[in-house]
């Protein structure tokens, strides 16, 4: 399975999945590593282990919708199987989702559907819940809202700060999204409407 990762930050989550992909018997390899900041250490981090790299600049379109079809051209030319959204901040289009409708999954740090968008650790804290965690989920036209694929429980310690949080559901993250890559590409996922079946004996 042909994979695209969308990040652009830090790509620490790329890291996971280009270390998962490096392993002997990987189900997938990652295809293409695009960014939209040219100078994020998720492009060095592809150019590290020599995956093909691709900054697509905002400021050369004219609206959201130019660059998202700019970035759908890409990835059909690569034959991409799935793309994974790893820390990429820019809400995609109704347009560019129903094109690869069911191919696209994202990461979060929460167990949603609690506390979906930014600062979702914080939120965690303020609300003052016991348990927390990590969510991939399929991306649909909502911001977190697509079908849950699987998560990680984290609890929550009265000493938590959102650094200390954050780090902990991070661990986990690396740990849950390469295991949901893995099992989307061994035909382990169904989805039906909003439930996802995962089967996770079969690997």
């Amino acid at each position: 399975m042909r994979v695209a990762v969308l990040a652009s930050g830090r790509g620490s989550n790329l890291q996971a999945l280009i270390d998962s992909s490096e392993m002997e018997g990987a189900p997938f390899k990652l295809s293409a590593v695009i960014s939209d900041k040219k100078d994020s250490l998720a492009l060095k981090r592809a150019c590290k282990h020599g995956l093909k790299g691709y900054f697509l600049n905002p400021k050369d379109y004219c609206c959201r919708e130019d660059f998202d079809s700019a970035l759908a051209q890409l990835i059909k030319r690569k034959n991409i199987d799935l793309i994974c959204l790893a820390g990429f901040m820019r809400i995609l289009s109704s347009e560019f989702i129903a094109c690869f409708s069911h191919s696209i999954i994202n990461i979060h740090p929460s167990l949603l559907p609690s506390f979906p968008g930014l600062e979702a650790q914080k939120q965690a804290l303020d609300y003052g819940v016991k348990y927390t965690g990590c969510t991939v989920h399929f991306v649909d036209e909502g911001v977190d809202t697509g079908p849950v694929i699987d998560q990680r429980v984290v609890p929550i310690y009265d000493n938590d700060t959102v650094e200390s949080l954050s780090s902990r559901i991070l661990k986990e993250e690396h740990v849950l999204y390469p295991r949901v890559v893995k099992g989307i590409a061994r035909g382990l996922v169904e989805i039906n409407g909003r439930k996802v079946i995962f089967h996770k004996g079969g690997s």
